[in-house]
């Protein structure tokens, strides 16, 4: 299979890009390519789609379901109880509709936490994305619930072998709070004998410090390095309260680091100290967290609020330009999850998106990555690809009504 994409702005260059099989294979003006599918993309630029690389994807069944909550009540009180009522089918359901969500927002690839692993996975492989997927680890200190867990993580270990290679498989124990030291333990091993990596909410509030501090006399982050958690194999979400020196020991770790700004501020869960980990030499990337705490999946929202509110922070409009929070939504997002994509380049695997310049928000184009930044939305992505393949075209994915009839059922169950 080949595309053929002619007229593309390129880095304010027009030209064409050829597509073989799943990778960008010749990007050059006045391309020839017999039997390829044409894209005519005049009046569009092409840029790198985005990586969104902390969510909960089918947390979109629970969208509005509890706001305006701290964040320990929100999840033991009103999240966890509900999500102990869906069952894989609804995990599915919630799945396609992010999966809709992400592609209609420029998103071609995202990694996620949730239960039910086998209805995500089914979910991502029909709507053509990539994704890295594991299954939530919570124990919460209960010897005969650990050991259900490490049985279920390796039986889904086993299985994930029945989807194709866009998928991947990685390790979710939730959390320090939720995941006893033992289970962590036997995380960190099962992931070195594996080569697996590991996907973990750290220090994202100020509770969870405290109470860390009170059980066991250090911080989290000086914990999981106690406890020989931590290592480049280690993605950490949220990351908000930490000390310089608990910053040295994620650099020293080579600890891949997510920041989730609208769902810190949501849940005044606290801000992201974005210029100390960043001088510490730790890749950053950019996620959106789950529906129930953002509300939405869209990066093009996510980019604009961290470069917002890392200027406030830093009290320095200089602080996280656009073209460095663009690369945590494209390219570090592909770094951190190990996949070949996020630059437009001969050679990458090709995810990539279609841009309207004519769209008002993109207008009058001084500079297409800052319009992608402070002023675009879902509306100026045309068309977006993925692994090779078309997953929307002129704002249209295959089957989207369907996807969006079936989301709305759950209004119904769920009440």
């Amino acid at each position: 299979m080949a595309l053929l994409i002619r007229n593309a702005e390129l880095n304010g260059v027009k030209t064409d890009v050829l597509i073989e099989g799943n990778r960008f294979k010749r990007i050059a003006p006045n391309i020839e390519a017999d039997g390829a599918e044409p894209i005519d993309a005049t009046g569009k630029a092409i840029v790198p789609s985005f990586v969104n690389a902390h969510t909960h994807a089918s947390m979109t069944l629970l969208r509005g379901y509890a706001d305006d909550l701290e964040l320990h009540d929100w999840l033991t009180n009103y999240i966890w109880p509900l999500e102990a009522k869906m069952t894989e089918e609804d995990i599915y359901h919630g799945a396609r509709l992010a999966c809709l969500e992400m592609i209609k927002s420029g998103t071609t690839c995202f990694n996620d936490m949730y239960w039910h692993f086998h209805g995500v996975a089914r979910a991502v492989e029909e709507m053509g994305m990539r994704a890295m997927l594991s299954s939530v680890f919570i124990d919460l200190g209960n010897t005969d619930q650990a050991a259900q867990q490490r049985e279920l993580t390796i039986k889904l270990h086993e299985e994930r072998r029945q989807y194709p290679d866009r998928i991947q498989f990685a390790l979710g124990p939730h959390a320090i709070y939720t995941v006893s030291s033992e289970s962590l333990r036997w995380v960190k091993s099962f992931s070195a004998d594996n080569r697996l990596p590991i996907h973990i909410h750290v220090s994202e509030t100020e509770k969870e410090v405290q109470d860390c501090l009170a059980l066991r006399g250090i911080r989290p982050v000086q914990w999981l390095e106690k406890i020989g958690f931590l290592g480049p194999d280690t993605l950490a979400a949220h990351v908000v309260h930490v000390t310089n020196e608990e910053i040295g020991i994620l650099a020293r770790n080579g600890v891949k680091v997510v920041h989730n700004p609208v769902s810190n501020m949501k849940l005044a869960s606290g801000t992201f100290p974005y210029v100390r980990i960043r001088e510490a030499g730790i890749a950053i990337s950019l996620g959106t967290d789950g529906c129930s705490s953002n509300n939405n999946l869209c990066m093009l929202e996510e980019m604009k609020i961290a470069a917002l509110q890392a200027k406030v922070v830093h009290r320095d409009p200089t602080v996280l330009p656009a073209d460095e929070v663009f690369a945590m939504a494209t390219v570090n997002g592909a770094e951190a999850l190990q996949v070949d994509c996020g630059t437009i380049a001969e050679g990458k695997l090709a995810d990539c998106m279609l841009v309207d310049l004519s769209n008002p928000r993109l207008l009058p184009g001084y500079r297409l990555i800052d319009d992608l930044v402070y002023s675009a939305d879902s509306s100026c992505v045309d068309t977006v690809i993925c692994d090779g393949r078309i997953l929307m075209q002129n704002g249209k994915v295959d089957g989207e009504e369907e996807i969006i009839a079936e989301a709305r059922k759950y209004i119904k169950k769920f009440q």
